[in-house]
């Protein structure tokens, strides 16, 4: 399988260089517009192609082309990575992950957007998005689709049993229970526990909620060991030992929680936006709706942003016109219509309230409120190390393998060790 794997990524690499070469050629050649690259999963491709398209009929001097690579996100990241070890990077355009970043940029291979982008500009967009595209004070990404970890609630369960959306940890507790005792729901709350970057992503949230923290990347500071960061765990180990959350919910990604919800199983679930245009053909169409994230008393909702943006490559010979392309893609008129087409989060406020968004998705104005909580996981260049530390023994928690106290404190201690303080 391994072999398999590194061949695919081999074969969309030359694949590229060969476009890449022959355009070049092409150019000199016949004076053909400058050919502007970027790689992207397959299916987001697809998505895409309708602006591509666009943007190519509007553009005589510039030539946009998407080199499609593997679905699996880990692999495309892997395949940036070995085209910028290379040192000279085919791509123009860097289609990114917001965790990706600051990895990207602390070593070097994206250019600073800070002069590109004005601040009246960068206050159109979502301030949790912004801020996901910066390392070290300077801007490397300019947001294209936001994504945010949200609360989900049978709404008609709740009216059925005289109870508002709750507000904290602990009404979410014990609503469920109650739900769970009048025979209303077979299970109160369901929520990403697998070992795997969705176990980190909603601890996040969880976190914020406590008032706690995972790392500072101002001071660098760990906060996993701190008391807060404990009661953030023992939320979790409590709603799976009162039977909340079902045992299972440590095996559990996103799409597992999901059907729970969808098929009626379960009261409140915690995941992504996708959730709720999949949900309107289910069993609880119109019996469910969305808020920010519960929290503890005193404390601040968090939604874990997610989400793609484009930066530009430093090894680009035509920086210019990949800023082009980025400023057609992330205008308002383009979000617009590939919110239209796919129902993905947009970037800029503005079209939460978009009339003809929101005559089609009438739950935008609700997600707004979700997105503007948002919660960021540390945006340090070390960050896939760091996760990978919080995933092993935030699970180790959970599954009651060791308790939160050693969890947290190896987890807390590790990452000191990873960030050498």
């Amino acid at each position: 399988m391994k072999l398999i794997k590194v061949n695919s990524w081999l074969i969309v690499l030359l694949t590229t260089l060969v476009i890449v070469f022959q355009g070049l050629i092409l150019s000199a050649q016949t004076q053909q517009p400058i050919t502007i690259t970027t790689l992207i999963r397959a299916d987001e491709a697809q998505q895409l192609q309708p602006l591509v398209t666009k943007f190519n009929q509007q553009h005589d001097d510039i030539k946009f082309q998407i080199i499609e690579a593997p679905s699996d996100s880990n692999q495309v990241e892997d395949l940036y990575t070995s085209s910028f070890l290379l040192g000279n990077s085919p791509y123009d355009l860097v289609y990114m992950d917001i965790v990706w970043t600051p990895k990207f940029a602390a070593a070097g291979w994206l250019e600073n957007l800070s002069d590109r982008l004005t601040a009246t500009e960068a206050q159109q967009y979502l301030e949790g998005d912004i801020a996901g595209g910066m390392y070290e004070n300077k801007l490397y990404r300019i947001p294209f689709r936001s994504d945010a970890g949200m609360l989900y609630y049978r709404q008609d369960l709740l009216e059925k049993a005289g109870y508002a959306p709750p507000e904290t940890f602990k009404e979410l507790l014990e609503i469920s229970q109650d739900l769970q005792q009048q025979g209303l729901t077979e299970w109160g709350y369901v929520w990403q526990g697998k070992q795997y970057e969705g176990l980190a992503a909603m601890f996040v949230e969880i976190l914020q909620g406590s008032g706690a923290f995972w790392v500072n990347p101002d001071t660098l500071e760990v906060g996993l060991d701190r008391p807060e960061a404990l009661e953030a765990v023992e939320f979790l180990r409590k709603a799976i030992a009162t039977e909340v959350s079902p045992p299972g919910v440590t095996t559990y990604a996103e799409e597992e929680t999901r059907l729970l919800f969808q098929n009626g199983k379960a009261a409140f679930l915690r995941n992504w936006p996708y959730v709720y245009s999949a949900a309107l053909d289910s069993p609880i169409a119109g019996k469910y709706s969305i808020k920010p994230m519960v929290h503890g008393e005193g404390k601040d909702s968090g939604a874990c942003l997610g989400g793609w943006g484009i930066g530009i490559a430093k090894t680009t010979k035509h920086s210019d016109a990949a800023w082009e392309v980025i400023s057609f893609l992330s205008s308002e008129e383009s979000q617009r219509e590939f919110v239209l087409e796919t129902g993905f989060v947009p970037s800029r406020t503005s079209l939460f309230n978009d009339q003809a968004i929101v005559s089609k998705y009438n739950y935008y104005p609700k997600l707004l409120d979700v997105v503007q909580s948002s919660a960021l996981r540390p945006p340090i260049s070390q960050y896939a190390q760091a996760s990978d530390i919080l995933q092993r023994y935030l699970s180790a928690a959970i599954t009651g393998k060791m308790t939160p106290e050693k969890a947290m404190q190896a987890a807390a201690n590790e990452t000191r060790n990873l960030l050498n303080l």
